[in-house]
């Protein structure tokens, strides 16, 4: 008799209601995996989840809100979430803003707070309740950093530099558990979100003049890497910063 097929992995992708979090969800749910998707709009995420669901024939997206800096919030969340059992895929994806100064430092210091909370508050406080119930051996944990961090990119990119060294950190630490942790730093890709609002003809050439593939990026393809890295062919990839930009900004060993 052929043995039984295995149950469906359970992933947890969060700011997966848009953007490049709901390309991953539907991504991961259409290799068969069971997705939750978290965010703070729950209208969104539903709206998300329908679609996703629509697309690969199952349902196999469910969706949470929740305020990811709220560490109580976060709490419930991770013991609603985890009664399901061990946790396989964990993408901490939240995160978003850009570089502003203030008009005087007292603003300026209430934005970068604004910052930090919204993209290293939000994965450490995930990542951090989520791993005791990390599936041992074999779960994948995959941050969200950015060409920004990688390269320099004023408040912004310093935050997501701080979520390279995060992962870099947890790698090191849940390595020896049979646990991956790697980063994703994609580049330019407009159609999220993140752009809404800032994509002048300027901007886009500004962007994609220093790519060596002449073009931006799609958020299927940040999702491709993601899917990567959470794969079989990545067992033995941990501490990694998988850059995703066309070559806008080239790896170092």
């Amino acid at each position: 008799m052929p043995a039984p097929a295995a149950p469906p992995r359970r992933t947890v992708v969060t700011g997966g209601g848009t953007g490049l979090g709901a390309a991953i969800a539907q991504r991961f749910a259409a290799d068969g995996d069971d997705v939750v998707i978290v965010g703070r709009r729950a209208d969104v995420l539903v709206e998300t989840a329908g679609r996703i669901n629509t697309e690969v024939g199952r349902d196999a997206v469910t969706t949470y809100a929740c305020d990811l800096a709220d560490a109580s919030a976060v709490e419930i969340l991770v013991a609603t979430v985890s009664a399901g059992g061990p946790i396989d895929v964990l993408v901490a994806n939240a995160g978003g803003g850009s570089t502003r100064a203030g008009a005087d430092l007292a603003e300026t210091a209430s934005l970068t707070t604004d910052l930090f909370t919204l993209n290293v508050l939000t994965a450490v406080l995930t990542i951090e309740a989520f791993r005791p119930h990390l599936r041992r051996p074999g779960a994948r944990v995959v941050t969200m950093s950015s060409i920004a961090g990688v390269r320099g990119g004023g408040t912004y990119g310093a935050m997501k530099g701080a979520i390279s060294s995060l992962t870099l950190g947890l790698a090191a630490e849940l390595g020896p558990e049979g646990i991956t942790v790697n980063a994703l730093a994609p580049g330019f890709v407009p159609d999220t979100g993140f752009w809404e609002g800032r994509l002048t003809d300027a901007a886009v050439d500004q962007r994609v003049r220093p790519t060596l593939l002449g073009r931006a990026g799609l958020p299927s393809e940040v999702a491709d890497a993601a899917a990567y890295l959470a794969g079989p062919g990545a067992a033995w990839t941990t501490g990694q910063i998988l850059q995703v930009n066309g070559g806008a900004c080239l790896g170092r060993g």
